[in-house]
């Protein structure tokens, strides 16, 4: 049996905010923008891993309570994070770092043997980008 990631979720407080983060600031290319009834999911790819695709979608939920709630996790960044790899992090950490980004990390070698860094998404996710 052969099981491969073909995509992850990231729910994201607004599309537009978080396609300009993932997009122009990580690098990743647009595969598919999705609009309809009021609801909208943009999937990217890395050019080098276009068969792991990560979408960003708005949340929408079934009460406004729940909403308001999964709102409040995402901005302080309580939901679960993205890990990306790079072969060269200093640079990636200053492209990502100059498009405003907040930083939470800056790069640092880690006791188990990676090197790393760390930001928020526009929406509060975390995003961490590791050199091995």
């Amino acid at each position: 049996m052969d099981i491969k990631l073909t995509t992850c979720f990231v729910l994201v407080l607004d599309p537009e905010e978080a396609l300009t983060f993932y997009r122009d600031a990580l690098g990743l290319e647009v595969r598919n923008d999705v609009a309809k009834d009021g609801l909208r999911w943009v999937t990217v790819s890395s050019p080098s891993q276009p068969d792991v695709q990560v979408v960003l979608t708005d949340f929408h939920s079934g009460s406004p309570q729940d909403g308001e709630a999964l709102k409040a996790l995402i901005a302080k960044g309580a939901m679960p994070g993205v890990l990306f790899s790079s072969s060269d992090l200093d640079t990636t950490f200053e492209k990502v770092r100059s498009s405003g980004a907040e930083v939470l990390q800056e790069p640092m070698d880690q006791f188990w043997g990676a090197r790393d860094c760390a930001f928020r998404d526009p929406s509060g996710n975390l995003v961490r980008i590791s050199q091995a």
